[in-house]
């Protein structure tokens, strides 16, 4: 039986309503509808095995939420796919301790690249899209790196799940 697959794109902190403040209420209620659709996947769509990017923000939410369910949902797994190994090199302390102690509780590492190049980013969203069956997209529906990647995995054919950052509205698009 073939393994279903989901991966996670979304906005870095910048973008989302409440920044970097994971203590806002607004974050912690979309930390909440991720959980939601992340089950929604497991226990309607059979998904075991979850994607994520590791960038900051929704990529990691995501990450510590798969981790956070593996108790209660035995077989899921967590692949980290790395762009490029200086990902988390210019962030601050407690976000590359964050960054390393999810890679240290995945289940598969994929390194797409050795080094930074401008479309390496790019190249890692693709893989993602192209390794899932479905796609979970935390998106405020504006053009950018998230907006390209629900479109290019449209364009694959591939269901993908939209959670609004701002109204928390969750549609199939």
């Amino acid at each position: 039986m073939k393994t279903k697959k989901c991966a996670f794109t979304g906005h870095r902190p910048q973008s989302l309503p409440f920044g970097f403040n994971e203590a806002d209420e607004r974050c912690i209620a979309l930390k909440q509808k991720l959980r939601d659709e992340i089950i929604r996947q497991i226990e309607e769509n059979g998904v075991t095995h979850f994607i994520t990017g590791m960038a900051i923000g929704v990529d990691m939410f995501a990450a510590e939420i798969v981790l956070g369910l593996k108790s209660a949902y035995n077989g899921i797994t967590l692949e980290c796919a790395f762009p490029c190994e200086t990902q988390a090199e210019k962030w601050s302390e407690a976000l590359r301790d964050r960054y390393f102690d999810i890679a240290s509780k995945c289940d598969k590492e994929t390194l797409l690249q050795q080094r930074y190049t401008p479309d390496c980013m790019h190249k890692r969203n693709r893989y993602m899209v192209d390794q899932a069956d479905y796609i979970i997209a935390v998106w405020n529906g504006k053009p950018s790196g998230t907006g390209k990647t629900v479109q290019y995995a449209q364009q694959q054919g591939k269901p993908v799940r939209v959670i609004n950052p701002i109204t928390l509205v969750v549609e199939n698009i």
